[in-house]
């Protein structure tokens, strides 16, 4: 069944996660439109991570329902759990970008982002190797593709980090604070590789403690806090005219 192209590429629809008696995700419902980027700050533990992880199923929802184009992720037509190849396809269809790089040490740039399309989309080795150059190139590594992760900069293995989420041509990126764990002085040359990709349309939903990256880049902001969207709205009016009393708590909170 064809998705009705004005339908959102993600429609997620009440989702929750507990783990025992602690609820992370609260009930959780959102729409992400083609090309747009979605920015989701908050405080740590509001459960930013995990609305991620629960996107792709790295994490399963304990309820509702993630769509990508109008497919049900993770879950059978019935509500079973969906078989492990059939997950994997579907989880090739979303990029996931992690604040640790997550890279095999023991191959170059160029075989860490050759890999998948090789492996899981079954390119032909040569054709696999020749998407991966390309992409390390948009990410302004075209110098680097033979060093191992140990001869990069943290910086330089997070854009090897997204050239590989790139290569599996994702219909969707998730960003898990991608600059986390970087050098300050290294941060800017992985949110300007973002930054490319939100220009070039590639839809992405990014958590990030990055407020400037926030205000320039997204189309739309979301304040997550105790599981919950709190807030949401163009970044203008949330940073400059925030309405929920915990929205502006924390954002006086970092101006401190």
């Amino acid at each position: 069944m064809s998705a009705n192209p004005t339908s959102p590429l993600l429609a997620i629809d009440g989702l929750s996660k507990t783990y025992g008696d602690r609820c992370v995700l609260d009930n959780v419902s959102l729409e992400v439109a083609d090309a747009e980027t979605l920015v989701v700050i908050g405080p740590s533990g509001s459960g930013k991570t995990t609305l991620l992880r629960c996107i792709n199923f790295l994490e399963p929802p304990t309820g509702g329902i993630v769509r990508l184009r109008g497919e049900v992720i993770g879950r059978t037509q019935d509500g079973r759990p969906l078989a492990e190849p059939a997950l994997a396809r579907q989880r090739a269809r979303i990029g996931f970008v992690f604040q640790r790089f997550n890279l095999f040490s023991h191959l170059t740039a160029l075989d860490n982002v050759a890999i998948g399309p090789h492996k899981v989309l079954g390119l032909a080795r040569n054709e696999s190797r020749e998407r991966a150059e390309s992409y390390l190139r948009k990410v302004f590594l075209g110098e680097h593709m033979s060093k191992r992760p140990s001869q990069l900069s943290g910086g330089q293995q997070q854009r090897v980090a997204i050239a590989r989420a790139l290569a599996m041509h994702p219909e969707l990126i998730l960003f898990d604070e991608p600059t986390s764990a970087l050098d300050p002085e290294l941060v800017q040359e992985v949110l300007d590789a973002m930054r490319a990709l939100a220009t070039e349309g590639m839809t992405m939903i990014v958590v990030t403690h990055e407020m400037a990256f926030a205000r320039q880049v997204a189309h739309r902001v979301i304040f997550m806090d105790a599981g919950a969207i709190v807030e949401q709205g163009p970044p203008r009016r949330m940073f400059e005219a925030p309405a929920e009393p915990r929205l502006q708590a924390f954002l006086s909170h970092l101006q401190h």
